[in-house]
């Protein structure tokens, strides 16, 4: 009886040997596929040049932003039906246009305004002369392209919030701001008569 479960046991063994040189097989292979990822992605970040402390590619992209910026202008009131083909011909006397932007809204309808972006410098000086130029009929404004600065954001307030005990909007407001009995306190809601000053 002994006998017969040690050959169930080496049985067992038999059958699960040829499944585990499997398994190691494709442990193997996914290993080498790992090794050879790992190597591809060194061999691209070597092409890329890429740098290994992130505050120095930060000051480095940001120092290639304003280098850009300082050769662009911003373009003010343009038509919404204009093409970046049209603005660059009205800039094109200026110098060797690089880029021409026009911004737009998720929904894709353009926002009014383009950016202009040139090889050189100098040219920069030249469109900002055709400031209050027309095009389109519409008189543009030109100006000197600002650099963003990370961070800085402009303080925009807040909506109310009618949940939080702001007045909703279009709510009627009182039709005067003073007391009309002349005790000189500013009332902006008309308050219930529980709560009146006056008793």
């Amino acid at each position: 009886m002994e006998g017969d479960d040690v050959d169930m046991v080496a049985a067992e063994t038999n059958e699960s040997v040829p499944e585990l040189d499997d398994m190691k097989k494709r442990l193997k292979e996914m290993e080498d596929e790992a090794a050879a990822l790992l190597e591809m992605q060194a061999k691209v970040e070597k092409e890329m040049g890429s740098v290994q402390d992130p505050s120095a590619s930060t000051a480095a992209s940001q120092a290639n932003r304003e280098e850009v910026d300082s050769r662009s202008v911003f373009v003010g009131n343009v038509d919404y039906l204009c093409t970046p083909e049209e603005v660059q011909q009205h800039f094109q006397a200026c110098g060797t246009i690089n880029r021409v932007t026009i911004r737009s809204d998720k929904y894709g309808q353009p926002k009014g305004y383009a950016y202009v972006e040139f090889l050189e410098s100098v040219a920069v000086q030249e469109a900002l002369l055709l400031n209050e130029s027309e095009l389109h009929g519409r008189q543009l404004k030109v100006t000197v392209k600002r650099t963003n600065l990370p961070g800085m954001k402009q303080f925009r307030a807040r909506r109310p919030n009618p949940y939080m005990g702001f007045p909703p909007r279009g709510a009627p407001m009182s039709p005067y701001l003073f007391s009309p009995y002349g005790y000189g306190k500013v009332l902006r809601y008309r308050m219930p008569m529980r709560y009146s000053p006056y008793g």
